[in-house]
């Protein structure tokens, strides 16, 4: 699940939801390039890491609402949020959910 080309905050994101969710796949995408310029305050606290886009599929969603679900991810998550990073797209499956 990890890529060592990864900056250190989509390491930090891959980590923090590997250790929380333990998923059976995890992808995390920078988008961050896609908002250059627009002047956010993550972009300078991340350097360019700001915007992310992730998805992930994990037994700890079985049975759990969208919002219930994305509410796990943003906990797990909620360092990075408040140190900068500006936005998270997030796609949280069950396993055997399309």
């Amino acid at each position: 699940m990890a890529d060592q080309g990864k900056g250190p905050v989509a390491a930090s994101i891959e980590k923090k939801l590997t250790e929380s969710l333990a998923p059976v796949s995890l992808t995390v995408i920078d988008e961050s390039h896609h908002h250059a310029g627009h002047g956010h305050p993550g972009d300078k606290r991340h350097g360019n890491e700001s915007h992310f886009r992730v998805e992930v599929v994990s037994a700890a969603f079985a049975g759990k609402s969208r919002v219930e679900r994305h509410r796990m991810v943003n906990a797990a998550l909620a360092q990075e949020i408040a140190e900068g990073v500006h936005a998270l797209a997030i796609g949280a499956r069950a396993p055997g959910e399309a």
